[in-house]
């Protein structure tokens, strides 16, 4: 498969040139930069790595300005160094040029050996592809992706910005994650989870009994790995479309929301996989999207802020208050809270100040 080909080589070309960056690190002290490696690269293409040479110019480049971003937000401490990657773990290509794209197919420039000429000549194909939705405006790039299972997708980015904001509520919500309940709104709301991961835990069981008595590397231990990959898919796609709705909602009904910092790496290590399967830091970075998208604000309170265990009335802090107390009532005031609504309000408060219930 031509596409399967391409990203091999792409997964090639990533891990020379953070060989290279690593090299050229231990040797200066300095990273090369986007603007030393590109220069190399056509070297490369000339001399050592022709065999490269048959995939687009700027879809090469996109891996080497990949690198260099990721090594830019590592500088800015919004992500970790790149690492080496194996050949099925490689999925994605950038086209900026080189292609025409109609409905429901994609042309694709690439570059073949003529051995009558023997030089490089273009070669064109053709992609079909389910053509589900509309773009809008021009488009800027085309993105490739392959997934787990091996299903090859094709992503269309235009420079169309145009939404429809919703219209202002003047409502404020202060939003507390949990484990049992998966979100505690300031306003008395309680919002659980499906927990998808947990409802397909039978069937898990069955395709990884089914994995474990097959031969390793065979056709059949690979058509179950499949499976398995194929399922996995379908948990994702589960929470990942229940977050989106979940967000629109909140989206539609406040204009200020609020939430709290987790540190999602102590908590991973304590439930592990509940953690994993409630999915806080996706359905955040959704909200943020979602937010941006229809001119709401967002703010999260940080990870050392007070929110549980100050009362939201008076504001006496109760040292007292355990894990396991999930109601309980304020010795200075005598009111009576649900340990989740607290704190909802209380990052509520701690966002935008003091909350007046109207009455």
């Amino acid at each position: 498969m031509r596409l399967g080909n391409m990203l091999d080589d792409l997964c090639d070309v990533h891990n020379h040139f953070l060989r290279l960056e690593k090299r050229y690190y231990r040797i200066y002290g300095k990273y090369a930069g986007r603007y030393r490696l590109q220069p190399h690269l056509t070297k490369l293409l000339q001399r050592t790595h022709k065999h490269w040479a048959w995939i687009p110019r700027d879809t090469l480049d996109a891996v080497i300005i990949r690198l260099d971003t990721t090594y830019e937000r590592f500088f800015d401490g919004l992500g970790g160094l790149p690492k080496f990657k194996r050949k099925d773990r490689y999925r994605s290509a950038k086209f900026q040029s080189g292609y025409k794209l109609e409905a429901g197919r994609v042309r694709l420039s690439f570059k073949a050996w003529d051995e009558s000429s023997e030089s490089l000549k273009f070669n064109k194909r053709w992609f079909s592809f389910h053509h589900h939705r509309d773009w809008k405006g021009e488009v800027r790039y085309l993105q490739i992706l392959r997934d787990s299972v091996g299903t090859y997708w094709l992503y269309v980015v235009t420079d169309d910005s145009t939404t429809e904001p919703y219209l202002a509520t003047g409502e404020s919500v202060g939003i507390d994650f949990g484990m049992e309940t998966y979100l505690t709104l300031n306003t008395g709301e309680k919002i659980q989870s499906p927990e998808f991961l947990k409802q397909s835990l039978t069937q898990l069981r069955k395709l990884y009994k089914s994995l474990s008595r097959k031969i390793k590397g065979s056709n059949n231990w690979w058509r179950a790995v499949r499976q398995l990959a194929r399922l996995y898919r379908h948990i994702a796609n589960q929470r990942r479309d229940w977050h989106f709705k979940l967000a629109t909602d909140l989206c539609r009904r406040f204009d200020l929301i609020t939430t709290e910092t987790l540190n999602l790496a102590g908590m991973k290590r304590l439930w592990g996989r509940k953690v994993s399967d409630l999915s806080f830091g996706q359905f955040v970075d959704i909200l943020k999207f979602k937010c941006f998208k229809h001119n709401r604000d967002f703010h999260q309170v940080g990870q050392w802020t007070a929110t549980t265990k100050p009362c939201s009335d008076c504001g006496f802090h109760n040292e007292n208050l355990s894990l396991s107390d999930r109601q309980w009532r304020c010795p200075e005031c005598g009111s009576h809270h649900d340990r989740d609504i607290n704190a909802a309000r209380n990052i509520l408060r701690a966002a935008c100040g003091p909350v007046v219930e109207q009455t």
